[in-house]
């Protein structure tokens, strides 16, 4: 009896552990999904509260009229930026793991959400007269297409980017170097600012969307400048002095100022009044943002049927804005130190954007100027995103009618403005050419492959570049002769360290470089480049001087077996005979074969394929030093089999040259070419 209650006492204990078990891995998993609920229950309201209010508050003014100038950009009315400004917010407050971040609109983003919406609903589908010759366009049902089209391209993105979170892909933006990055989002810089000459002139231009885009787009505004609108001009150019002084003001006294001065802001509210006062619209032909709903959009489901199009935009555009969010988020979670989620922030991003485009949203990311206002007010959490996105929404619900009059003129200001921190990534080019002119290379790819052929295609050039640059960097290693450092066990490159001292009769060769069908002949070559030696031939060699030397010992056998009579009559001489010849031979074959061993050291090696090893145990080395992790490697490709054994392996260079040392048979000849 006692045994069956052990028993069900043990089951008991199992039944107890397992449901446990069940119920942390059931709490890791929601907690994982759901970040807000391992911070929001312990969150100090005195040392959090107020400094998230007054950054929430200084982010939200700066969301107000970015959203309505970057909707500009992505090809929709501005209306729908604001909507962009507070869906997505709202809903990284939950699944985000970055603190200081500011998801919303984004320049870069909204250019290339901008270049498919044009050529998905170009101008010349809603001519009145359905002739590309009118320059009468219907702007109400292309804006309407070109909303639809925009929704369905942000659907698709955060379907990519929440699966590509689900299967833990965060790592992709690794692919996505910063000397690529930076030249990429120079370019898009660029793109950007010649987009909005035509609203600072008040010049009515199509919009010009692929490769050279850029080119078009000023031979348009050329031709065109004539009919610039001069009060529109003077408008852009005070906004555009004005702000630059601002933000000019708010960098020199940043830590006197305790909230940035909202530059921005000002400029929309003052423009704003004097449009409306002055009636700009119809008294000097200024353009205006036009009508702005009241209230919020019921949800709507978007058209799948783009969706075959719209693949290629949209998984660069998921890719892009994934590696401008993740490099901030990191950036700013080294500084506070914490730490963010790669995999988990994929799927916040893929949330906020699929959730969101039933709202009438736009694909969103992160904002450099916005998350530096966010993180330099005081935010502590994403308690200030919250706030801010709640100040659009009460911009939205009640005053957004407001807006109305505002010259998009300034909204051109307000952008070109912004765009001054992407310019300055032009002192990257006199720095890595300093540093690594490899890096240098990608930048100038990057940033002139994505002026000339849009930012599509140009992503495209760029990355393919940057995968070359690492096969070039296998296909042209560097390769040295390793030298003892006297008296340790220490080798470094004798070309570099006097000290270091070739070992005699041994070639020690490194190569920095993982081994395999692309270079794997390279490698050899390399290898009797430096040390003037051909490995096959000194294998010949070896063998060759074994034979010779088996059949000396023959001959001396048989002297040694001479007549006893012979023997004594020429016992002295004979001796000196033998001894002259056995010492005339030491002497010749030391002289011509000072090297007996090639050591290769594997230990900068990281793989190497059934090519690489095929080429490599074609060459009969006779020492290796290599890591455990490519030791396994080469038992796996069935490396060691004869002539090469395990036992020619050693965990270190200076292991394999005390074993060289020790156990030579006979030298053999360098200088068989």
């Amino acid at each position: 009896m006692s045994f069956k209650c052990c028993l069900q006492n043990f089951y008991l204990h199992i039944k107890i552990k397992q449901r446990k078990f069940k119920t942390t891995k059931a709490k890791s998993v929601v907690f994982g999904f759901l970040p807000i609920l391992t911070w929001l229950p312990s969150y100090p309201l005195k040392q959090y509260l107020f400094g998230d209010i007054v950054s929430g508050i200084s982010t939200g003014v700066m969301q107000l009229p970015q959203g309505l100038a970057y909707a500009m950009l992505a090809a929709v009315p501005p209306v729908f930026g604001l909507y962009s400004s507070f869906y997505p917010v709202l809903l990284y407050t939950f699944f985000g793991t970055s603190k200081h971040i500011s998801i919303g609109t984004f320049a870069v983003i909204s250019l290339m959400i901008g270049g498919v919406a044009v050529r998905e609903a170009p101008d010349s589908m809603f001519a009145v007269n359905g002739t590309n010759a009118s320059q009468v366009v219907d702007f109400e049902a292309r804006d309407a297409r070109r909303v639809e089209v925009v929704v369905a391209l942000t659907t698709l993105v955060g379907i990519i980017q929440f699966v590509l979170g689900l299967l833990r892909f965060g790592f992709l933006a690794i692919y996505l170097t910063e000397p690529l990055v930076r030249g990429f989002t120079t370019a898009a810089a660029v793109h950007v600012s010649v987009s909005q000459i035509k609203y600072l002139l008040g010049v009515h231009t199509a919009r010009f969307n692929g490769p050279l885009s850029v080119v078009y787009s000023l031979d348009a505004v050329f031709r065109n400048i004539a009919s610039t609108n001069v009060v529109t001009l003077i408008i852009g150019l005070v906004c555009t002095v004005f702000l630059y002084f601002i933000k000019d003001l708010n960098e020199r006294f940043k830590k006197k100022l305790p909230i940035p001065i909202p530059g921005e802001i000002i400029v929309v509210i003052v423009s704003t009044g004097i449009s409306y006062g002055m009636v700009m619209s119809e008294n000097y032909g200024v353009e205006v943002v036009g009508n702005i709903p009241t209230g919020l959009l019921p949800p709507k489901i978007p058209d799948f049927s783009v969706f075959p199009n719209l693949f290629p935009d949209a998984f660069a555009i998921a890719v892009v804005g994934f590696s401008i969010a993740i490099s901030l988020a990191k950036t700013f979670a080294l500084k506070h130190g914490y730490s963010v989620d790669g995999n988990q922030e994929l799927i916040a991003l893929g949330l906020c954007n699929f959730v969101s485009s039933f709202f009438h949203t736009f694909a969103v990311t992160a904002s450099m100027s916005r998350s530096l206002v966010q993180e330099s007010t005081g935010g502590h959490t994403e308690i200030a995103g919250l706030l801010a996105s709640l100040l659009v929404l009460l911009v939205v619900v009640a005053i957004g009618f407001v807006f109305q009059p505002l010259p998009t003129t300034v909204l051109a200001a307000i952008i070109m403005v912004n765009l001054l921190g992407m310019f300055r990534q032009m002192k990257d080019i006199p720095a890595l050419w300093r540093t690594s002119k490899i890096e240098l290379a990608i930048w100038l790819v990057s940033f002139f492959a994505s002026v000339l052929l849009g930012l599509d295609y140009g992503l495209v050039v760029a990355m393919g570049f940057a995968i070359l640059t690492v096969i070039y960097r296998t296909q042209c290693p560097k390769n040295a002769l390793l030298g003892q450092i006297p008296d340790t066990g220490l080798y470094f490159d004798v070309d570099e360290y006097e000290e270091a001292e070739e070992c005699s009769g041994i070639k020690i060769f490194q190569s920095n470089t993982s081994i395999y069908f692309a270079n794997s002949d390279l490698y050899v070559s390399a290898l009797k480049a430096k040390t003037g030696i051909d490995p096959a031939q000194l294998l010949v060699a070896r063998k060759s001087q074994l034979k010779y030397a088996k059949r000396d010992n023959g001959e001396r056998k048989a002297v040694n077996h001479c007549s006893p009579k012979d023997h004594v009559y020429t016992n002295g001489q004979m001796t000196e005979n033998h001894a002259e010849s056995e010492s005339e031979d030491d002497f010749f074959l030391q002289r011509l074969t000072p090297i007996h061993t090639i050591v290769l050291d594997f230990t900068p090696v990281n793989f190497i394929d059934s090519v690489g090893a095929k080429t490599i145990k074609s060459v009969n080395i006779l020492c290796w030093c290599c890591a455990g992790t490519l030791l396994s490697d080469l038992r796996t490709l069935k490396f060691f089999c004869e002539p090469v054994t395990p036992d020619l392996i050693f965990p270190t260079i200076h292991d394999a040259v005390l074993h060289c040392k020790h156990s030579r048979d006979v030298p053999v000849c360098p200088d068989v070419q």
